[in-house]
């Protein structure tokens, strides 16, 4: 599939073409497929070579080249929530227990796959899935997916620090009076030859920050948000203060809820398709969430 961008140069964007689209968040890979496979790149409707000199209000039109199909890649006939979405990306909410792109063992029932399936149903199943923001198969919540290769080049060239994602979890424990809200600040790296993380010395820098919301006997309600992006961050940084997640079988104690209880309810962005305008998505917490709050506060659990 080639998709269409048109871009108006503005008095301060760089004047030669090559520098402008780079610039504006297309890559150098985009650059090279659009010339060499089927795309085109147009100034006031005629074809001009990247070192073309751009004048202030010029339009510049940017039709991308085809992208390469992975024939391994199968489209799932299970939904998709759809909460906001454009023309170049789509942001869902997606449930625990699904992965948000396939693995070399699990390669059927991703949210890229599901999203391949949604977009066959629509008539656009030239349109190839790019998750731009990806949660851990049983953390639950919002999940940003670029519709094609430019989506997800644009929104590589925003900071990572420009994308706010705030979680809400049911931890272990009670917190004390001096210590509901604060920053966790501590580096994680890898423990052992598995999957496991833990805080280490020398390991990564990874920042947490945190509000307790609400708390009963045996279990706290609490508010997160990444500062950084480490494997596993909330979840090691929370069993590292002595409060675990609820249903965290890796790093917490057992109990009976069936995975960890993190949903990303609150995701906010610029969008480099509309002046880099802040996009702010929030949603309400998953059913088995709120049955298991309810329970706490029921003292059932």
């Amino acid at each position: 599939m080639t998709s269409l961008f048109k871009l108006i140069v503005q008095e301060r964007d760089p004047k030669k073409l090559g520098s402008f689209l780079l610039k504006n968040g297309f890559s150098h890979q985009a650059l090279i497929k659009a010339r060499y496979h089927h795309g085109m790149i147009l100034v006031n409707h005629k074809r001009r070579y990247l070192s073309f000199r751009l004048r202030t209000g010029d339009e510049v039109i940017f039709i991308s080249g085809e992208e390469k199909k992975n024939e391994f890649l199968k489209p799932s006939s299970n939904p998709v929530k759809p909460v906001l979405e454009t023309k170049n990306y789509i942001v869902l909410d997606k449930p625990a227990g699904v992965l948000s792109i396939p693995s070399r063992y699990e390669d059927n029932d991703a949210i890229v796959n599901r999203l391949m399936g949604y977009f066959a149903k629509k008539n656009m199943s030239n349109l190839k899935p790019h998750v731009i923001t990806r949660l851990d198969r049983d953390t639950s919540g919002l999940v940003l997916v670029g519709k094609n290769a430019i989506a997800h080049a644009r929104f590589s060239k925003i900071g990572k620090e420009k994308f706010v994602k705030k979680y809400h979890a049911i931890v272990h424990g009670n917190f004390s009076e001096d210590k509901l809200t604060g920053v966790i600040d501590a580096p994680i790296g890898k423990k052992g030859s598995g999957v496991k993380r833990a805080v280490v010395e020398g390991g990564k820098k990874a920042q947490t920050k945190y509000r307790v919301l609400k708390q009963v006997s045996g279990a706290s309600l609490v508010e997160l948000r990444l500062l950084t992006g480490r494997t596993h961050q909330i979840r090691v940084h929370m069993a590292y203060l002595g409060h675990p997640l609820y249903g965290d079988h890796l790093y917490g104690i057992e109990d009976d809820f069936s995975r960890q209880a993190l949903n990303c309810f609150y995701l906010s962005f610029p969008d480099p398709f509309d002046n880099e305008k802040i996009k702010e998505i929030s949603i309400e917490e998953p059913t088995d969430m709120n049955e298991l709050w309810q329970k706490m506060i029921n003292k059932k659990f």
